[in-house]
């Protein structure tokens, strides 16, 4: 089922930057920043001065240097009283604001009242160096004072000036001059980043079994059960069935965990005692770095734990060492692959355990290069305006590119790498504005812009694309675009064999298939996988926030959203299009719709009768010849977010806000009780469907069930007639007529059912047994 196309302002658009893959530009580019356009900045580093003069009543100074650029001045922190401070700072003037011809380096005392000049440099622009990487570092070098006269004052200042592009290892710490407005507070928060997930393991618990445990009800039968937390996670086992002083579990449970390990395993037996009421009989804590690693299938080793209980005596609480103990069989299980996102776009397969990876079989390079017409995210000063910034996601690997302060169309121009290890995965970009760089108080959140994913698998090897990726948000208020993000994208095979190679192996790690884990296993611990790399990362610094770790790794891609159920039933709908197109053409043949069409067909089907060896060669060929032709047509730039398959466009306004309702819902009654009563409606429909397709089955077993006597006899008489005569008759002649009869001419043809499917429609099936 063909969809319309969806709306030009929200399709991919193919681009033509200047930069240097595949060009030959006349100047040194770095071989590593070819995907993105050449910036030029002229950097100033300020590394130390010595032999400054006091300036003050009492003999000292405290100083500090000024870089000013026409109207652009950074400067550093101040000592206090000290004539030789070192600050080693880089300040970074966009080449393109660049209107004055002199660089003025002052070093100044703070003051109270005015700050004093102590001494300054002049640079020409005209004179400053160039140096492109890999060229080495620039040495600083020593400079004598000027006092605004020109005349030689009192101290030296050392410094290296020279121009450069971002490629520059001094660009990522550098202060900007289009930070200008930030305060000195704000400028971490604006600078690009490199951050790495947390290496995840599953832990898992197996509870097998507790020995001599001292219930205070000696009278009753205990009510055992353990329940086991691992930091903010919490497990229990059911409550075991032999109910003495020894009971048995044997119960796996599993949990999620991050290195370094800060919590430990907290485990305690419970007697329940009464309707809500359990009482400790013992605990036990187990430290994560004791617990024994495993990469395969193989059981570790178990061991008894000694439990503990504390009793309060005199209002201190004591602590009681007795006989109690468990058994247990605790491991960090190195062989799987720990789920932080949805399974749909993963960007890594990995198992945990390093020694089990496979070598990498290429390199991603992304260039994120610009964004333009982005809408405005906040106001200031009565004005909106977007500080944006670009995070992507690719394995454990996360990127931050700094913040362009006020600007509807930033130029960022970064480039990143990382190693593939699969091609069936997915890179995501997202955009977001920056809430925290005008002193936005702690509630204040980044605003999410857009995101993009590319699966690699879709990309040619070697090839650069160049594309400008429509930026969609879904709003209550229906989707809109905020903006366009400009994208280079390099997939870089380094063996072929060994790529086409990984189309054979399983997707996820082995341990997934030997020891499955369960689909609300698999959900709950993903969900708590995300919970523990949004909190690590919200905690670096600068911190990568929770809310732009969660939308890039679609926490809420779980909840139930009308929108979304439309657009995946349509989606099978267009998978089952063609099967559906093909029933229609063979209708068409089978009533001799075109007549020339149905006698070719009839010829065909005879020839593979009488030949049956040419059957599958016949299929096969046919489907590479239809690959082939295809080849005409197939994509030449990346998927992207389409609005029409997520049926965005057409959403109602009601199923929106469904959607973005919170869980547990807050809503009013009466909007809560209208999309309960919808989706009863709905679910009615799904229900007598589910039951129309269960009747069918129970009729398929029906024919033997001897459940109608009649029904079944005739059956079994028709079974053994039939092994009869297709025993004695040759299978091509049967071939033959059943195909001859199934494309037999209207005239020859009854409106009414055939024989077999009224049989099959007369049989019984449960649903009279129904309440």
């Amino acid at each position: 089922m063909q969809k319309p196309p969806q709306p030009v302002d929200f399709a991919l658009k193919e681009t033509s930057p200047n930069i240097g893959a595949g060009a030959v530009t006349g100047d040194k580019l770095s071989c590593t920043y070819d995907l993105v356009e050449q910036m030029q900045y002229l950097y100033v580093r300020v590394v130390k001065a010595k032999d400054l003069p006091g300036k003050d009543v009492t003999g000292s100074c405290d100083p500090y240097v000024e870089v000013k650029l026409g109207n652009y001045k950074g400067t550093t922190k101040h000592f206090e009283k000290k004539t030789n401070p070192e600050w080693n700072q880089v300040f970074a003037f966009s080449k393109e604001s660049i209107q004055a011809s002199v660089l003025e380096v002052s070093v100044k005392d703070k003051d109270v009242v005015v700050d004093d000049l102590i001494g300054r440099v002049m640079f020409d622009l005209n004179e400053i160096p160039k140096r492109v990487p890999p060229d080495s570092p620039l040495a600083p070098q020593w400079y004598r004072l000027e006092d605004r006269k020109g005349d030689k004052a009192k101290g030296e200042l050392m410094l290296a000036v020279w121009m450069g592009t971002q490629a520059d290892e001094a660009f990522p710490d550098a202060w900007h001059s289009d930070a200008a407005s930030v305060g000195p507070d704000a400028v971490a928060n604006i600078r690009s980043k490199v951050y790495l997930s947390p290496k995840l393991w599953y832990v898992r618990v197996n509870v097998i079994e507790a020995q001599d445990l001292v219930p205070t009800d000696k009278s009753r039968f205990p009510e055992v059960f353990v329940k086991v937390a691992l930091g903010n996670q919490a497990l229990r086992t059911r409550t075991s069935q032999i109910k003495t002083i020894n009971p048995m579990w044997n119960e796996d449970l599993m949990f999620v965990v991050a290195e370094p390990f800060e919590e430990p395993l907290v485990l305690t037996v419970e007697d329940r005692v009464g309707s809500n009421k359990d009482e400790t009989l013992g605990k036990c804590v187990i430290p994560l770095h004791a617990v024994q690693r495993r990469l395969d299938h193989k059981p570790v080793n178990s061991r008894w734990y000694n439990l503990e209980k504390h009793v309060i005596v005199d209002g201190e609480k004591k602590e009681t060492k007795f006989s109690s103990r468990i058994h247990l069989r605790i491991c960090l299980e190195g062989g799987y692959h720990v789920l932080d996102e949805s399974t749909h776009y993963s960007s890594d397969l990995r198992p945990t355990a390093k020694q089990l990876w496979r070598p990498s079989i290429g390199i991603l390079e992304l260039g994120i290069l610009s964004a333009h017409g982005l809408m405005p995210m906040k106001t200031k000063d009565g004005r909106g305006t977007t500080d944006a910034y670009c995070v992507a996601k690719y394995g454990q690997k996360w990127v931050r590119t700094r913040t362009i302060v006020d600007n509807f169309m930033p130029k960022w121009n970064e480039q990143y790498t990382w190693e593939v290890f699969d091609p069936c995965t997915v890179i995501t970009v997202g955009v977001f504005d920056n809430g925290h760089i005008h002193g936005g108080a702690g509630g204040t959140k980044d605003a999410r812009i857009g995101k993009v994913r590319i699966r690699l698998s879709t990309l040619e090897a070697d090839r650069v694309y160049t594309h400008s990726y429509p930026l969609l948000v879904l709003h209550s208020s229906g989707v809109k675009k905020t903006g366009e993000v400009q994208l280079a994208v390099r997939f870089t095979c380094s063996t072929l064999i060994n790529m086409l190679h990984m189309y054979s192996h399983p997707l996820l790690p082995k341990m997934h298939y030997i020891h499955p884990l369960s689909v609300i296993q698999l959900d709950s611990l993903r969900h708590q996988a995300m919970h523990i790399v949004s909190v690590r990362l919200s905690r670096a610094e600068p911190p990568l926030r929770k809310e732009v770790v969660e939308y890039m790794l679609d926490v809420d891609s779980h909840m139930w959203s009308m929108r979304r159920s439309k657009a995946n039933f349509f989606r099978i709908m267009g998978v089952l299009s063609g099967l559906i197109a093909v029933g229609k053409w063979f209708d068409q043949i089978c009533n001799w719709r075109n007549p020339l069409t149905t006698i070719l067909i009839h010829i065909l089907f005879i020839i593979l009768v009488l030949y049956p060896e040419l059957i599958l060669p016949t299929v096969f060929l046919y489907l590479f010849l239809i690959g082939i032709w295809n080849y005409r047509w197939r994509p030449r730039h990346p998927p992207h977010m389409d609005t029409r398959l997520s049926h965005a466009d057409a959403a109602h306004p009601d199923e929106l806000d469904e959607e973005f309702d919170t869980f547990p819902t807050s809503r009013p009654s009466d909007i809560v009780r209208m999309r309960y009563d919808r989706l009863r409606s709905i679910a009615g429909r799904v229900q007598t469907v589910i039951g129309d397709l269960a009747t069918q089955g129970e009729r398929f077993q029906s024919l033997l069930s001897w459940r109608d006597p009649r029904a079944t006899t005739l059956f079994v008489t028709f079974c053994l007639i039939a092994a009869v005569v297709l025993y004695v008759t040759p299978f091509q002649v049967v071939a033959l007529l059943i195909g001859l009869y199934t494309l037999r001419h209207p005239r020859f043809r009854h409106k009414l059912p055939s024989v077999p499917l009224n049989f099959f429609r007369r049989l019984p099936a449960r649903s009279d047994s129904m309440l």
